[in-house]
């Protein structure tokens, strides 16, 4: 079970992909796990074939609980055998802890709850499972509208409406805004946990810079008149795509920290903060950013914000991010002053983009400008270091073709 959020203690097993004796290639979908962010694609690292899956779904298990094993290539079945008898004997799951146990767990699905007709994959979320067998609804006969055809609590509860002759009225028991109040409840109570390690055990130091982005602006106009709607650039990715450049010349805010210290990382796997209708916040990850083309970085940011809205984000866009960017700018704020987010070492924030007056050549003239922030932990580097951050950011926005 991958950590996917700073303080994420457990998740709960809702669907395998993939089965015993099936080959895995790196990158492919496994599973599917749920945790306070939605449902969670579980990828996988090592190619080969899986020899066993130790989770069931339904079953909610600590974070580190090893799911399957898989036998990589070039391993033979033997050494696979021997080495699957060891792990089975030391990674049985553990019971889960006491701050695992705040996350309201999962229900298993009852022997006798109804099940899909073989053959056929019907995917079910835990809590939809048990309040099927709560009303006595054969789960065959409901339609999923969650991500991907998934079948929710609330699909469960207006199966149960229609089929009582009540089409729009409130099923027995709890409305079906419970299971969505209760999922905002604890994705806040995730974000208290992970903001309140953070103030309480890293050194914050805070830095801020204005930026001219006349060049930028004047960029943008003429790149985007050239593509269609679907295609035009938004400012945003060339800041998030200066921010990886940026890294470039210092890469000691590029990482993250453990027991044993800053871990510097040489990619650059850049967080964004994207809030979600419903409320709350998810940062995933674009992966590579310093290496790819602003046209590749703006579609992957659109995918990114569809599916963490939609709720399908993958296990490596929500633990390999090495720095984050977060704006306000949408909202009107003109300087934002970001919470580092564990185990990160910095946080990087944009404000809107506002004309203010700028002395250029002794001359006072109207400039768009952007404020950007850094807030860094001290334990790594220090003030120096993120002002000739800052520094590297504003200069590479001056030349924006050249990102």
């Amino acid at each position: 079970m991958p950590t996917l959020g700073a303080d994420m203690q457990a998740g709960t097993l809702v669907e395998w992909r993939k089965q015993a004796g099936d080959r895995v290639a790196r990158g492919e979908i496994i599973a599917e796990v749920e945790t306070d962010k939605g449902l969670i694609e579980i990828e996988v690292f090592t190619p080969g074939v899986i020899e066993r899956l130790l989770v069931a779904p339904g079953e909610q298990v600590p974070v580190g609980t090893v799911l399957a094993i898989i036998r990589e290539d070039g391993t033979s079945a033997e050494t696979g055998a021997a080495e699957q008898s060891t792990t089975s004997a030391v990674v049985a799951p553990a019971p889960v802890s006491t701050a695992a146990q705040a996350i309201p767990p999962a229900v298993a699905p009852p022997p006798t709850a109804a099940l899909p007709v073989a053959g056929t994959r019907v995917r079910v979320s835990p809590a939809a499972r048990a309040r099927a067998a709560e009303l006595g609804i054969d789960l065959s006969t409901v339609v999923g509208g969650g991500p991907r055809g998934v079948i929710e609590r609330e699909d469960v509860e207006r199966t149960a409406a229609v089929g009582e002759g009540r089409a729009g009225a409130a099923p027995a028991g709890a409305p079906p805004e419970t299971a969505t109040s209760e999922r905002q409840t604890r994705m806040r109570q995730t974000i208290a946990a992970a903001m309140a390690r953070s103030k309480r055990e890293i050194p914050h130091y805070y830095l801020a810079q204005t930026i001219d982005m006349q060049r930028v602006t004047a960029w943008l106009g003429d790149a985007n008149a050239r593509r269609p709607v679907t295609e035009r650039l938004l400012a945003g990715i060339l800041l998030i795509k200066a921010v990886a450049l940026a890294l470039r010349e210092v890469p000691e805010l590029n990482g993250t920290w453990s027991e044993e210290g800053a871990r510097l990382r040489s990619d650059v796997h850049v967080g964004v903060a994207i809030g979600l209708r419903q409320g709350g916040v998810v940062v995933p990850a674009l992966h590579d950013v310093d290496r790819r083309t602003v046209d590749d970085l703006m579609q992957g940011f659109r995918d990114l914000v569809t599916r963490a809205r939609r709720g399908s984000l993958r296990s490596s866009e929500l633990s390999e991010s090495t720095i984050t960017v977060t704006s306000l700018g949408e909202q009107g704020v003109e300087t934002v002053f970001g919470v580092i987010y564990p185990p990160q070492l910095a946080i990087v924030g944009f404000g809107k983009i506002v004309e203010r007056p700028w002395v250029v050549a002794g001359q006072v003239v109207v400039r768009p400008v952007v404020t950007a922030t850094l807030a860094a932990d001290h334990r790594v580097t220090d003030g120096h270091r993120g002002g000739l951050f800052l520094a590297a950011i504003d200069r590479l926005l001056q030349t924006p073709e050249r990102l």
